[in-house]
């Protein structure tokens, strides 16, 4: 019995877009099983953080797995999805697979092949050694685009290359007024790496309550190791200042350049919406707000220009009580939908659950913790499998339930139902 990674990639074009081909992946599964093989990598999508949790140090899997508090609010985010129900529709003669393209025109001037991306996870060393340049390659090949965390254990300008001609956008963890020349120089960074837009996250100016991080006495941002802080080391305007304030060098004082760079991206309050016009002076692109829950934060974007919102609780891992973040994706679509770009995350575990995200109008999806425990569980390769795999259950997932496409015209609400209403 072989346990080869399967490697092989076949493309396919749809609308012009040419993107790898994820029922391909399942049929080369069962081709090489019929000479006794088996995939290194389940494909069961809820076993993944268990078997990612056998991989990793108490530390690191107390920090991807954990949640805020008691975790009610990642269990509402699961919840939610059960609350809504595919309608599959019959005899609807189609000739291909659905097409999984999107657009989201204020992102991205090229179509997306796929409506997915990696959302932003920080310190991804923790999990494997290869972390983000592992991450960042295999959304490149995948044709997925890539969203780099400020909290990435690896340079923004590595990354970059790591992520070759993909598309990749950037995350800001965003430093007080005082700090601005910093923010600039993480801005200037990032576009001359070839990052298209930018993602501000709004709902971690200061670490959530974390108790499966505190059990562990475990801060990754406050580590010598340089994983939580990679970005700010590699930062000439950082270095300056620290060198300027110490009179030394970061690597001369490591503990208190990893506690100053922490306290810069995390600090301790929230900017307001008269700071935006700062990054749009900064910012030569689309800006994206990540962390909006509500309807008026949502109208406050359209009134602003913003490009985009991201729908999301960052995954339950910031505020215990919460709402789930699926609940409120519709309210926030009927009310900016067609104004802003609007993607989603918090939750998502299957094709399913990015079809129904999807149909109750996202235009597209984060991708969080599944593709960190396929970065656990095999580096490059995995976070490909966990891609691949929920691309090719969204589609052959859309294709038994007679749904053409992703696009709005085809999965819209009406193939859903709430369970409630049964």
């Amino acid at each position: 019995m072989s346990f080869r990674v399967i490697e092989d990639v076949a493309y396919r074009t749809k609308e012009g877009v040419k993107a790898p081909d994820p029922v391909a992946y399942e049929q080369k599964i069962y081709q090489r099983g019929l000479e006794y093989e088996r995939p290194p990598f389940t494909f069961q999508s809820l076993k993944w953080e268990a078997q990612a949790e056998e991989r990793m140090a108490a530390e690191s899997k107390g920090y991807v797995v954990g949640n805020a508090g008691t975790g009610e609010t990642a269990r509402k985010n699961r919840e939610a999805f059960a609350k809504w129900s595919i309608v599959p529709s019959r005899l609807n003669k189609t000739s291909e697979l659905p097409n999984l393209s999107t657009q989201v025109k204020r992102i991205s001037e090229q179509r997306l092949p796929f409506p997915i991306a990696i959302a932003p996870v920080g310190v991804q060393r923790i999990f494997n050694p290869d972390g983000e340049v592992a991450s960042a390659k295999a959304a490149a090949r995948e044709g997925v685009p890539y969203i780099m965390s400020t909290a990435s254990s690896t340079s923004i300008e590595d990354v970059a290359k790591a992520n070759g001609d993909g598309v990749r956008w950037y995350q800001l963890y965003w430093p007080s007024n005082e700090h601005n020349e910093i923010t600039a120089s993480l801005l200037s960074r990032a576009k001359k790496a070839g990052f298209s837009a930018l993602f501000v996250t709004l709902d971690t100016y200061i670490l959530g309550w974390r108790p499966s991080d505190m059990d562990n006495g475990y801060n990754p941002f406050l580590r010598s190791d340089n994983i939580g802080v990679a970005i700010g080391f590699a930062d000439p305007v950082f270095r300056a200042q620290f060198k300027s304030k110490h009179g030394v060098e970061i690597e001369e004082k490591i503990h208190d350049a990893a506690a100053e760079w922490t306290q810069t991206v995390f600090p301790g309050f929230s900017h307001s919406w008269e700071d935006i016009k700062f990054l749009k002076e900064h910012w030569d692109g689309p800006i994206v707000l990540k962390g909006i829950q509500t309807i008026a934060d949502a109208q406050k974007c359209v009134e602003l220009g913003l490009q985009g919102i991201v729908v999301s609780n960052h995954g339950g891992r910031q505020v215990d009580g919460g709402v789930s973040s699926l609940g409120v994706l519709p309210r926030i679509v009927d009310a900016v939908g067609g104004k802003i770009d609007i993607f989603f995350d918090s939750g998502i575990r299957c094709g399913a659950d990015i079809a129904k995200a999807l149909a109750l109008g996202a235009q597209g999806c984060l991708i969080g913790r599944p593709y960190v425990y396929g970065l656990a569980l095999g580096g490059q390769e995995g976070v490909s499998h966990v891609l691949k795999s929920l691309l090719g259950d969204l589609e052959l997932t859309l294709h038994l339930a007679g749904i053409q496409s992703a696009s709005p015209e085809h999965l819209n609400r009406s193939v859903l139902i709430r369970e409630d209403e049964l």
